[in-house]
Formats: structure tokens, C-alpha cells, sequence
């Protein structure tokens, strides 16, 4: 049997940057946080479940191709990153498991079978396993965006963590497309510190601090949609007794934007 795997909240950075050189030297800490989670985990997964921030539908939605393509949801890049591949296969039948998962809890879930890795999913997955060798189903959020059904999401999808699979909430912990650099310093320093504060509580503090994330200093500010911030959410859920622990963080990224990774696990 697999030991118990912990959930991930990830900031995956901005567009991408693992492909391009000054960003990439830019973004060393973060690429140094996500290629170390390997060795935390002391095991490969046998998949990758990715909630992703750059996909929303109407119900939860679970990609279901056996060999997903790519979507490069960004613009203004190189045109060499519209030619990156990661080939990691699909999970269909991890699909199926989630579905029923879901089904069973009274979750709508739909599939898609056509849609490839986001941005989302392939630059943190490209940084953790660059061998592709480790199958990936992704995972759309719910349009509303309600942190609700998100950590009910993150509650239904709690078995799989002693099945093998690898949970993991890819978003930022500070979004404003509007307000980088020296804009966001402030801001997104009163967030985190919250956030911090929030995470490492008591498990019934830390799950009502984040339905009421609305009300932290300079939230709006830092999330003006909160689609990045959702996927903490499920990570939060699926783990939801568990401890957290903070395992990225700066003051320096986009310019001067403090931004942060947590794990979730019983150690």
C-alpha cells in the first residue's frame, strides 16, 4: 500500500518561464521548491491529479484524454513557447475514479476528452518531473468560484491521497496582472502574512478563514478574480486535518511580489 501522500498548493509562476533564460534565472527559488517536491514525497505517484487556475466550466470538469496536446493560454512570448510539448499520458481511468468520487459526494462532474495541458499544468509539472514519466489528470475549477464547493471538492477527493495520487492546486498566491512590481509589494506582503497566518491554524480556524478570505488585508488588491486562489482551496480540503507548511516563499518575484507554495500533510 502507498503511504499517505500530502497535497500541494503551488504558485506556478508566470507563463512560460522555465523555457525562457531570464526568467528562468529570475525565478530560481521557485524552480528550486518545485523540482525538491520528489524528494519530499520519498515515492513517484502513480498520477498527478492538477487543479488548475486556467480552467473553468460549469461543473468540476476531469481531462480524460489519454494523451493530451497543449494549450498555450498566454500571449506576447517567444514563438519557441508555443512549440513546448510535455508528453506526460493522461489518467483516464484515474478519471473515472474521480468521477465516481465526486458522483458519490453530489458534486457535478463532467469530461473532456479533448482539451490539453494549460500553462497551469505543464511549466510546474515540466519543473517537477521533466521526464513526463508520471501520468497527469487534470482538473478544471467550477465557474463561481466559491471556495465552498472547492474545499468540498478537495474533501471528496481525500481517498486518493492513500492510493497513490499526488493532489495538487496550481495557482498564485498573489494575482494582479495589473499590479506587479513595486504596485504589488505592499499588497501582496499584508496577504501573505495573512495567508500564513490563516493556513498554519487550527484545521477548523484554517478552513473558516479561507471561506471568509475576503476579509484579509489587501485581498482584492491581490486577488481581483480569485480563480488562482481557488485551487488552496482543494488542496485545503483534501487535507483538511492535516498540518500546512509553508514550502516556498519570497519577496522578489515579478519584480518585488511576495508569493508563496504550502504543503499539507499529518507529519
Amino acid at each position: 500500500m502507498s503511504q499517505r501522500l500530502p497535497t500541494y498548493f503551488i504558485s506556478h509562476g508566470g507563463g512560460p518561464w522555465p523555457w525562457m533564460p531570464d526568467m528562468a534565472a529570475a525565478m530560481q527559488p521557485l524552480s528550486h521548491s518545485l523540482s525538491d517536491i520528489p524528494r519530499q514525497l520519498g515515492q513517484t505517484p502513480k498520477a498527478v491529479l492538477m487543479v488548475t487556475a486556467h480552467w473553468e466550466e460549469r461543473a468540476f470538469t476531469l481531462g480524460t484524454n489519454p494523451q493530451p496536446g497543449m494549450v498555450y493560454d498566454y500571449g506576447g512570448f517567444p514563438p519557441h513557447t508555443y512549440k513546448i510539448v510535455y508528453p506526460a499520458p493522461g489518467a483516464p481511468a484515474l478519471a473515472q475514479r474521480v468521477q465516481g468520487l465526486l458522483e458519490a459526494a453530489g458534486i457535478p462532474v463532467a469530461q473532456d476528452a479533448q482539451r490539453g495541458y494549460d500553462h497551469g499544468t505543464f511549466v510546474p509539472l515540466a519543473v517537477m518531473y521533466p521526464e513526463a514519466q508520471v501520468p497527469v489528470l487534470q482538473m478544471s475549477l467550477r465557474a463561481g468560484l466559491e471556495p465552498a464547493e472547492h474545499l468540498a471538492l478537495g474533501r471528496a477527493l481525500a481517498p486518493l491521497r492513500d492510493e497513490g495520487v499526488l493532489i495538487v492546486g496550481s495557482g498564485l498566491s498573489y494575482h494582479n496582472l495589473r499590479a506587479f512590481g513595486r504596485a504589488g509589494q505592499a499588497p501582496s506582503q499584508a496577504f501573505d502574512a495573512w495567508l500564513q497566518a490563516a493556513l498554519v491554524a487550527a484545521p477548523a480556524e484554517r478552513t473558516q478563514h479561507l471561506l471568509d478570505w475576503e476579509q484579509a488585508p489587501a485581498a482584492r488588491q491581490c486577488h481581483p478574480r480569485e480563480e488562482h486562489l481557488l485551487p488552496l482551496m482543494v488542496a485545503v480540503g483534501a487535507a483538511e486535518a492535516d498540518t500546512a507548511s509553508c514550502v516556498y516563499h519570497e519577496d522578489a518575484i515579478f519584480g518585488g511580489v511576495t508569493a508563496s507554495s504550502f504543503r499539507f500533510d499529518a507529519a
